[in-house]
This record gives C-alpha cells, structure tokens and sequence, in this order.
C-alpha cells in the first residue's frame, strides 16, 4: 500500500505538465486577473486595447492566455485600471516561465528535472564528476564537449542551458537544503585544461560558503567507504515522499521504491559520516586551487 500511494503521490508531481503547460497557466491567470480588472472598470476589450494602444484581438488573446504578455502591457494595464501593482508583480514570474519554456531537458532527464525544481532537500553523492548544480559554464561545457558519441554544438548549448537553468536553486527563497559529497579525485581531475578548472574550484569555494548549501569532501586515502555503489542523488519534492535518482552511462532511473529510497538515504548518511566536514573541505578545496 505505501508503495501503491507513494507512486500515486509521484504521478501527481511529473505527470504532464511540463515547462510550456506550466507557463500557459501562469498566463491564463494572469488573463483571467486582466479581464476582472477591465470588467471592474467598465471597459470592453477594444476600449482597454484603444486606450492603451493594442488591438481589440490581442486584448483577448491576453485574456484567454493565448498570448505571452509583454512587460510594457502589463506596466500600462496596472496604471489604467488601478490595479495597484498587482498585474506590474507579474512580471518577473512571466520572464521566469518563459526562460523555463525555452529550457529543453533530454527525453530522459525530464521528469527529476521536475522534481528537482520542487524539492525542499537536495542530497547529491559525486563520485566522477562536480554535480551539475555547482558547475560553471565552461566545466559544463567541457563536459558536454567529450561526451562518446560526439554531441552537435546546438545539444551542447541546449544542455548547458538546460543545467546552469537548474542551478537557480540554490539562489531562490525559501532556500531548499542542499548537501552535496565530491569525491577529492574528481577536484584533482582538471576538466576543460587549468583555467577551467582553477575556475570550478572557486566557485566551489563560492557556493560551500551558501548557508543553504553543506559541501563535502571524500578524501581519497579513506580506507572504508560506503560509496562505491556509484553516484546518486536523493530528493525531496515538497510535501512528497522522498525519491532517488542515479544516472550512469546514458541509462538513467528515477527510484519511488520506499525501501530502495530508504536505503540510499542511509548509505549517504554513512558517506556523509565519512567525508570531511564542510569547514575541512574548504580548506582542502583551497589547497588544491593553490597547487593547480
């Protein structure tokens, strides 16, 4: 039964609405918000298009949530129908949707993309590489630019896009509780030649000092290591039961399993027990920045 619901809670958070659905309901809302607000003022739709400059089909295209609104229409529609900044506010959630939208994820990645953008703890273990939420641009691309087979340039800048979008986590309020573990060979490992990498570890340095964000580090001359399985992420959508994700050699799975989850939760808990703590990987991580 638990695992029953458990799968059912899941489906509710990726099932269908992907990036374009999500931005299409922020704009039917702020449709319907601009129509109550023009029948409020006594304005038919080509009266409100004639005043502020549009034409009466767009109007309702607007309304319907047809069309994107623009920033300058939702300037001009606050001021005329007294709004009192409500249409203004939106604004900068139209800018996100529609960066959102633009943001192509593989097939494969699509749904822990959702997830992700959901979760309130975020638990990575990094056996091979930096986790994509703290690379940089170019340590991206450098990734992404050695992949067997080769990659078209126009995949690589839509992952790179795809990845550095995700990185708006660790930025955003409420801020989610991110943990991450990289294994010290991966910090010594210069991808993309030694400006690349000296780059990569100062912003490593950059984010271990986020409060939002508790960076680890495996020491290499461990001689017990509950990590060997490989890498792995947990994750945590709000008000969702926990998940896990591993990915690895193209072939990617996304765990709803309770008793799988239960058991990466606890193996990382040992990792954790075993790595560095974050104030001791900082000074091993500024080290290594000396020495590269």
């Amino acid at each position: 039964m638990e695992r029953k619901r458990a799968a059912m809670e899941l489906d509710g958070a990726i099932g269908g609405d992907d990036d374009s659905e999500e931005a299409t309901d922020l704009f039917r809302v702020i449709g319907r918000q601009a129509r109550l607000l023009r029948e409020r003022a006594g304005l038919t739709q080509r009266e409100l298009g004639d005043r502020l400059g549009y034409s009466e089909d767009l109007v309702r295209s607007l309304e319907r949530g047809r069309r994107t609104p623009q920033p300058d229409f939702l300037d001009a529609a606050d001021d005329l129908l007294e709004a009192g900044g409500l249409l203004r506010a939106t604004k900068e959630d139209v800018a996100r949707a529609k960066a959102r939208a633009r943001v192509k994820h593989p097939a494969w990645f699509k749904d822990y993309a959702k997830l992700e953008r959901q979760a309130v703890e975020v638990h990575e273990y990094g056996s091979h590489v930096v986790p994509g939420l703290l690379q940089t641009e170019a340590h991206a691309r450098a990734l992404f630019s050695m992949r067997k087979p080769l990659l078209d340039e126009a995949t690589i800048e839509q992952r790179m896009a795809a990845r550095l979008a995700r990185q708006e986590l660790l930025t955003r309020w409420p801020a989610p509780i991110v943990t991450c573990i990289i294994e010290e060979a991966v910090l010594r490992r210069p991808i993309g030649g030694a400006a690349v990498h000296k780059a990569q570890l100062e912003q490593l340095i950059d984010l271990g000092q986020l409060r939002s964000l508790e960076l680890q580090v495996m020491p290499t001359e461990r001689d017990e290591h509950a990590g060997m399985g490989g890498p792995f992420i947990l994750l945590t959508p709000k008000g969702r039961p926990q998940v896990a994700y591993l990915e690895v050699q193209n072939i990617s799975r996304l765990i709803t399993d309770p008793d799988e989850v239960r058991i990466l939760a606890a193996r990382y808990g040992s990792i954790r027990a075993q790595a560095l703590t974050p104030s001791e990987s900082l000074t091993v991580i500024k080290e290594l920045l000396r020495e590269a």
